[in-house]
Order: structure tokens, then sequence, then C-alpha cells
């Protein structure tokens, strides 16, 4: 894959040329005047978001077409090989659950990425957000999300060849549209799992809160990281609370941490969102909260596929709570990024120093973790 500047082009147009990302690709190439225009000049008041590696902007284009511009920053040495990611994952990938990307631009120092434009902003300000940019979600739209999600990592998982592991499931990461359907995002991290491959040996990115044990241990990435991640958002869905917070009712523990001890003692609803309006089915949100603890356990080859997650989350298969273990916890997430020095690129990433990892199924090393994200 090749990547150099691009003379300009008309919006929307798609045309092969030496400067090409990739010839084979039916890429859209925008001019950076062209998005300097959508976006009136990359205004603050167009601004929507801010990722680990630029911002993301509203724009519309010259035929009335919203779209949202991520902009990567110019000074980022990291930030090209996610671009050049994003561009080979989801070009021509299409599916009602993950966001759509219409097309991009390089020019000068300039990398730019085009998606379609997602109403409400994402999950993660839909649940955490301040109370004027909060949505009022009930059981019906939660459940509905965590559907979604499952069919979209369904078919990155095992219906795309070659297929994808995201890396990066979170709440931010997850689109909201219109009618609050979920569109998973930001494939900057992602990588291609052949069929012939088990596992790949990768550095550690992602975001803290999420992260499976053995992939921030030692960098072992299958599928089952994402699964790890997806548990995670689904108790961040119920009980309306953000991973990242260390302390539940003034007790210094993470929301998985607590979800185990409420499981253990036959309190799990007691970690529902208090906001989520009654009446709402007790019986199914508890299979979604004990999905999402078969989803953490700490050893990875433990927890379902996603076709199994989509059967047991639609009651087509029982939970054998007998075979449920642990989940792997990280007990210093936050200090991991906090207590590191950061690194040299200017991507807001982190490289830690060697923290400790308290782990339920083992007892704590110590390691290096690069490039997590603090929320």
């Amino acid at each position: 894959m090749r990547i150099c500047c691009f003379s300009t082009s008309e919006a929307g147009r798609s045309y092969p040329s030496q400067h090409d990302i990739d010839g084979s690709k039916n890429v859209i190439l925008f001019s950076y005047n062209e998005l300097r225009a959508a976006t009136k000049n990359f205004h603050a008041s167009n601004k929507i978001g801010r990722g680990g590696f630029g911002t993301v902007y509203k724009g519309i284009l010259k035929n009335g077409r919203q779209v949202a511009v991520k902009a990567l920053s110019a000074e980022s040495r990291q930030g090209i090989q996610e671009f050049l990611t994003e561009i080979d994952m989801i070009t021509n990938v299409k599916h009602p659950n993950l966001v759509e990307l219409v097309g991009c631009c390089v020019q000068g120092n300039n990398r730019i990425l085009v998606y379609e434009y997602v109403e409400n902003n994402s999950l993660d300000r839909a649940l955490f957000g301040s109370n004027d940019k909060k949505l009022k979600l009930d059981w019906y739209h939660r459940s509905a999300i965590c559907m979604a999600v499952v069919r979209g990592l369904v078919f990155l998982h095992e219906e795309l060849n070659p297929h994808i592991v995201h890396r990066d499931i979170k709440a931010s990461n997850i689109l909201l549209d219109k009618n609050l359907v979920p569109k998973i995002g930001d494939f900057g991290l992602a990588k291609l799992f052949p069929d012939n491959v088990t596992h790949l040996s990768t550095r550690v990115a992602g975001t803290t809160g999420y992260l499976a044990p053995e992939y921030a241990m030692r960098g072992q990435l299958t599928k089952k990281a994402d699964i790890y991640s997806f548990g995670v958002l689904v108790l961040e869905i119920v009980s309306g609370r953000s991973s990242a917070k260390s302390t539940w009712l003034g007790v210094q523990k993470f929301l998985l941490e607590w979800a185990w001890q409420l499981y253990e003692e036959g309190k799990l609803l007691e970690l529902v969102d208090p906001e989520l309006e009654k009446p709402y089915p007790e019986d199914e949100v508890l299979r979604y909260m004990k999905v999402a603890l078969f989803c953490t356990q700490a050893a990875a080859n433990r927890r379902p596929n996603m076709t199994q997650v989509l059967a047991m989350l639609s009651k087509q298969s029982r939970l054998n709570e007998k075979l449920l273990t642990q989940p792997g916890i990280i007990q210093d997430m936050m200090a991991i990024w906090r207590g590191g020095s950061e690194s040299t690129n200017s991507d807001n990433m982190h490289t830690p120093r060697k923290a400790s990892l308290g782990l339920s199924s083992q007892q704590s090393s110590s390691l290096t973790v690069t490039e997590m994200l603090p929320r």
C-alpha cells in the first residue's frame, strides 16, 4: 500500500491515480479544501469528538451530505499507521452495525478520514456524559444496543474473510444513529486474522478498563480480546457506570470486580443503573450481566465466541453457571497509565513504567504495558 499527496478532486468522485492509496480499492478522495469548506475551516463549533490520534468534526459536503471528518494530528508520527489500517480494514466493508468509511484525504501533512455522520454521537456520551448530553435509555434500547454490537462483531470475527479483530471495543467507539442503532467505529487498531492463525503476538494497544488480561500481560491477541471488551461494555450498559472508575459506593473496586462480588453474593441486580426506568425484565437483565461475566473470564479459552454470545443473549442457549469462573481483573488499571511517563510520540499515548497487575486467577506479575489509552 502506497500513500502520497493527492491532487484535488470533486466531492464524492472516485478515480484511479498514480497517487492512489490502493488502486484495488474504491476509495473516494477528497481535497483538503473540500473538507475545510465542509467543516467551516474545522471550526470549534463543529467539533463532535476527540480520539487518541485526532479530532472529529461535523461537516456538510457540497452535495448536502452530512459527514464526520476525522482529522489526524498533523504532528503525529504514529497516527499514519492507524490511518492506513483503517482505510485498509473497512473500505468496501458494509454492515448496518459498522460505521461506513466514505473516503479520505492525504494532502501535504493532512491525513483525514471521512465517515458517515451518526446523529446521536457515542454510547459513551449517552451513558456517562453530562446531564444535558446523556440519553435516557430504557431497557429495550439498552438490550437492542448490546445485540446489535454482537451482530457487528459476529460479522467481523466470523463472516468476513480474513476475519478482523477490532482491538478497541469500548463505549466511545460505539456510535448511535438517529434511531439509536449502534455502529462500531474506529478501526485504527484493528488486525486481520487469516483462518490459519490462532493468535498474534503484538504490541499492546487499547483502552484501560477494556483490555483482556492475557493481551495486557503478554501481548497475545485473539478474538477473545474483543469478547472480553464486549463483556465489560455490557456491564457498563446495564449499570450506567464507566469501567474506568475505580470506586464503587466509596469502595476501591472496578466495575468488573464489583459485578463478580455481587454475583457471588446473589445480589447482581444491585448493579443495575438506578436511572433505568422500571419495570424492566429482571430475568433478562440478569442474563445479560451473567453473559458479560462469561465473556470476561480470566482464561481466554473459557470465553464464548461471538456466535455463542448471540445465542446466549437471545435465550437460544442455556447458561451453565457451573462452568462460570472468575473474571480476569487488572486491579491497578488506572495506575498503569497514571504512573507512566509519556512516550515520545505526540498522540497522548503513554508508555508506563512496570506496574503490578492483579489477576483473579493467578498471582500478580510485573510487566511493561505500552500504548494503553486512558479514557
